[in-house]
């Protein structure tokens, strides 16, 4: 006799919510950055614009110019806005993904309600016939899982070095890209956080193994409060845009 909640399918492909990271948070204020279809959820309310903390929204219209998005509700109801006025928000894409029996899985968002941290790790143990999965996380405990109601979920089996923080493996592999655009990323921190997850073995792939002494190497210690400012202000705000965009991205680090 089976129990309940034991698994009647072995694979299920649902529709989740995979964070823009090229967006950064300067980007966020600016109509042009966001695409129609763009998913976005709002962690602040805000008397202006109606838009209460943990609502979610779907953009049908961008007007650059005017510097506003036109958003639709899951109530069918529709509100346009500038988006300098609405702060804490975090935008999405849409993606269909198919997830299996013994796939490694991982949060992309908190969950007060279930108790799940950002980028949690766990394992699926079942699927039922609704999509409803059973989950095993690395933290032991077990819960079942409804996709459809939190879709912030993707595959576990690699995550960024900086979302590894905290987490342990036995084994790693670091992918290091050194023609990387973002220059700033590849440091001695980041080098630092990434081997010490093996417990037993950390492997280090990469594309040039002559420029990856210099690049692991690079110091982003912060700088003394009174250290002078070596890049006078029109330097600095034409450098902005290009700072802004390498945020979001990282090295891929697979547990």
């Amino acid at each position: 006799m089976q129990s309940r909640g034991v698994v009647s399918r072995q694979e299920h492909s649902i529709n989740t919510l995979v964070p823009r990271q090229e967006m950064t948070g300067a980007d966020r204020s600016w109509a042009q950055q966001y695409q129609v279809n763009d998913i976005v959820r709002y962690s602040r309310s805000s008397q202006e614009t109606g838009i209460q903390k943990g609502e979610y929204t779907r953009v049908i219209s961008v007007n650059a110019r005017e510097n506003t998005l036109t958003v639709l509700w899951t109530n069918g109801e529709q509100t346009t806005y500038d988006p300098r006025r609405q702060m804490g928000v975090s935008v999405y894409r849409e993606q269909e993904k198919v997830f299996s029996v013994g796939d490694r899985v991982q949060f992309t968002a908190p969950n007060q309600e279930l108790k799940i941290a950002n980028r949690e790790l766990g394992t699926v143990e079942g699927i039922a016939q609704d999509g409803t999965m059973r989950l095993k996380l690395d933290n032991e405990r077990s819960m079942n899982f409804d996709p459809r109601r939190h879709p912030h979920l993707d595959h576990g089996y690699a995550v960024t070095s900086y979302s590894s923080q905290g987490q342990t493996a036995e084994r790693v592999l670091i992918n290091v890209d050194t023609e990387l655009g973002a220059k700033d990323l590849l440091n001695n921190r980041m080098a630092y956080v990434s081997v010490s997850r093996g417990a037993h073995d950390a492997k280090i792939f990469t594309n040039d193994r002559e420029k990856l002494p210099q690049a692991l190497g690079h110091d982003v210690s912060h700088q003394n409060a009174h250290t002078p400012d070596r890049n006078p202000p029109e330097h600095r705000l034409a450098e902005t845009p290009k700072q802004e965009k390498s945020q979001g991205m990282d090295m891929g680090l697979s547990l």
